[in-house]
């Protein structure tokens, strides 16, 4: 009578190795974009605030601002990063030509948000209302 051990075999545990690990890959790229994504609207968010600050700017000053960094009633107080830090802001003169009468600002994408779409590395909005990126490229959702 013999007695045969049970167990796994060297194959079998290395194939559940190899399968374990194609699932985590996938997996850890679309969490990966999934956060890229939700960053996104760290400049979205942003750049409407700003957009409401420079015509609440407006109102009281009759012109528009490049100052995001001073508080009331010489800039914006908002700063030149987005609250979670994951874009620059910049503001410059839009359609018209001079900051005065028109703007346009902007974010670009710093750190690990570098990762993102390349059309989502840089968003803007201005005195218009005009999206950059428009809408179509999915940026701004």
């Amino acid at each position: 009578m013999s007695t045969r051990d049970r167990g796994f075999t060297m194959i079998e545990l290395m194939m559940t190795v190899v399968v374990i690990a194609i699932l985590a890959t996938i997996a850890i790229a679309s969490y990966r974009s999934s956060v890229l994504r939700a960053h996104r609207t760290d400049a979205s968010t942003t750049l409407l605030r700003v957009s409401m600050a420079e015509e609440k700017y407006f109102l009281q000053n009759s012109q528009y601002t490049a100052d995001l960094a001073s508080a009331a009633p010489t800039g914006l107080g908002i700063g030149t990063t987005s609250p979670l830090g994951y874009y620059t802001l910049a503001v410059i003169a839009g359609s018209t030509g001079a900051l005065a009468t028109s703007w346009k600002v902007t974010a670009s994408a710093i750190g690990d948000q570098l990762g993102d779409l390349p059309a989502c590395l840089s968003m803007s909005i201005d005195d218009q209302g005009t999206r950059s990126p428009n809408d179509a490229s999915g940026c701004w959702k």
